[in-house]
């Protein structure tokens, strides 16, 4: 990395090392900047882990591989927190939901997100009909999973709003700027961060977002925020090369502004982790990843420009 004259940066290596054994820690399990899956980095997701119960914030495509490598049981999973509905945060839910079924899971578990969580669950146990249906009647088995599986619709607000509580972890929510104003009177759909307390420890998970007052203000103070990043430029280079590749047809340049106006430059990422005073920020869904990879300073450099803290390039199986 080129880092060694610079304390407040850290290797992926050096973290996972220090990673604690016990208590609360957190996995990143997908760390490309989508919808893009590539070998090396899968779609978001990050785990959770406190005491030995995992929490799971996204499934984007490649989770459940993810949580199996990371040596996570996928059936001990009973809380999903979805940012928002774009197939590069949720592609694995069915996979995720219906595995965890037909292994042998009999305990209910619940998905919360923002308007339409609700419907998807219900989507995902459609989807699984005739599997459950086969192994109902051949296995005798007695558990269906409509009775197991709940899609929880939470709201979107500008203020921190506690979503969950046991006792372990307490888990708060607010609206971020991932979709324009102008997106937003059109449709229903919203798009949240995430706050997890556990302990002395607390991590903040951005979601897709530009720029957000409001992730701002529910990170305040905590130890680890995980942030998109996005190099602007690489990433146009990056698209340019997919579009010549025959790679969004539709409408090439509608979905370049979508990725350029609703996520984090790299600037930004370290302007928000530095007015909510974080300890550490970890920047993940890597813009252009995978799709163009750049060493670890490029990111680096221009988060330095606004943020002295801790900062880390983010990998799959990264431990926190």
């Amino acid at each position: 990395m080129g880092t060694g004259a610079r304390p407040l940066a850290a290797s992926a290596a050096a973290v996972r090392q220090a990673a604690p054994a016990t208590g609360a820690r957190l996995l990143l399990l997908g760390t490309q900047g989508g919808p893009n899956y590539t070998a090396t980095r899968g779609e978001a997701a990050n785990a959770v882990v406190v005491d030995g119960q995992p929490y799971l914030i996204d499934c984007g495509y490649g989770t459940l591989a993810a949580l199996k490598r990371a040596g996570v049981n996928h059936r001990q999973i009973a809380r999903v927190f979805l940012t928002h509905l774009h197939d590069d945060h949720t592609a694995d839910l069915a996979a995720l939901l219906n595995r965890q079924w037909t292994d042998g899971r009999v305990e209910p578990v619940t998905v919360a997100g923002p308007f339409g969580t609700r419907r998807m669950v219900e989507a995902v146990i459609a989807f699984g009909e005739a599997n459950a249906t086969i192994r109902l009647t051949d296995e005798a088995r007695s558990v269906k999973p409509a009775d197991m599986f709940r899609g929880q619709d939470i709201e979107a607000t500008s203020a921190p709003l506690e979503v969950y509580r046991d006792e372990r972890v307490t888990v708060r929510s607010i609206e971020n700027t991932h979709y324009p104003a102008e997106s937003k009177q059109k449709m229903p759909y919203r798009s949240v961060s995430y706050r997890v307390d556990a302990g002395r420890r607390s991590f903040v998970i951005s979601g897709d977002t530009a720029y957000s007052p409001g992730l701002v203000s529910l990170a305040k103070g905590a130890e680890i925020l995980v942030c998109e990043a996005m190099d602007v430029a690489a990433m146009r280079k990056a698209f340019d090369g997919m579009v010549a590749r025959g790679m969004y047809a539709d409408n090439p340049e509608g979905v370049w502004r979508h990725i350029v106006g609703t996520h984090t430059p790299l600037e930004d990422a370290g302007r928000m982790a530095a007015e909510a005073g974080v300890r550490t920020l970890v920047l993940s869904h890597i813009i252009p990843g995978a799709l163009d990879p750049l060493p670890d300073e490029t990111y680096l450099a221009p988060v330095r420009k606004t943020f002295r803290g801790q900062v880390v390039v983010g990998s799959d199986q990264l431990v926190l």
